[in-house]
């Protein structure tokens, strides 16, 4: 709603989606998948390369319905939103011994920026020329993370916070340097880390009361499809951050929106 499109973007392969969605934004997306396609295989999800796929398939649609000319045109000036880095440390190379076998976190880093950064060219050659690139929140403050890594008390977990901040720091030299070369094109980084982190640490600031918990079932180890309605709730989300352990609160979503919003529309008009 920050960029005055619409409230809801649906998903290209809701079966409901109806032709006027293809000219305002669709999702592409698939929860669990990762830069690194192992990420993906694990999780058994849709990988980044067959999302890629099918937004070739949404350009030809499109292409037949307004025409060349104007599909080329809603293409150049549509916004692209890609977050991933998350699932491919918390539900790959923290879990599975493949990656950590053959990768020290720098390295692993490394590859995922790399992947990201085929990414980005790949939807530029297609036409993509104003693109946000998420940063990897503070993986160590997500509720999940504190029940299973962080001791008795919880606390966040220091190694996988600092693991998300070199990754932050290489994905922001390269997003930097490839900008230079993508011509008349506008990559933008959207920095979760720090926002996120602020919040968490001065909760009641933003208006919010607990951080480290969410607000389905008992807070801590619930997450997606155990969130259902026949779990308990809190009584109040909008006090909360977090919805269950691992995904924001519609208020937390707002404030971390209001946050980034007015830089991030800077850097793409």
């Amino acid at each position: 709603m920050g960029f005055g499109v619409k409230e809801y973007l649906p998903a290209y392969l809701d079966p409901s989606i109806k032709d006027s969605d293809l000219l305002t934004g669709v999702s592409f997306a698939s929860g669990g998948s990762g830069y690194d396609p192992l990420t993906s295989t694990l999780a058994v999800v849709i990988p980044l390369s067959v999302q890629l796929e099918m937004f070739k398939k949404y350009i030809s649609k499109l292409k037949i319905k307004v025409g060349e000319e104007q599909a080329k045109h809603i293409i150049a000036n549509s916004v692209y939103f890609i977050s991933a880095g998350s699932n491919d440390f918390l539900t790959n190379y923290y879990i599975y011994p493949i990656r950590r076998l053959r990768y020290d976190v720098f390295g692993y880093g490394k590859m995922l920026v790399k992947f990201a950064m085929d990414y980005i060219q790949e939807i530029h050659k297609l036409g993509a020329r104003r693109i946000v690139v998420f940063s990897t929140p503070p993986l160590g403050c997500i509720p999940i993370e504190r029940t299973i890594a962080g001791g008795l008390h919880r606390k966040c977990v220091d190694k996988y916070n600092k693991a998300a901040q070199l990754f932050n720091s290489m994905l922001k030299q390269e997003i930097l340097f490839l900008a230079g070369r993508l011509p008349e094109t506008r990559v933008a980084m959207a920095d979760l880390y720090n926002p996120l982190i602020s919040i968490i640490e001065n909760p009641h600031q933003y208006g919010l009361e607990v951080t480290d918990r969410g607000c389905c079932g008992i807070g801590i180890i619930e997450m997606s499809f155990s969130c259902n309605k026949l779990s308990k709730l809190c009584r109040d989300d909008s006090k909360f951050l977090f919805w269950d352990s691992l995904h924001p609160t519609e208020k937390g979503c707002d404030i971390y929106i209001n946050l980034i919003l007015p830089n991030l529309l800077k850097s793409l008009f």
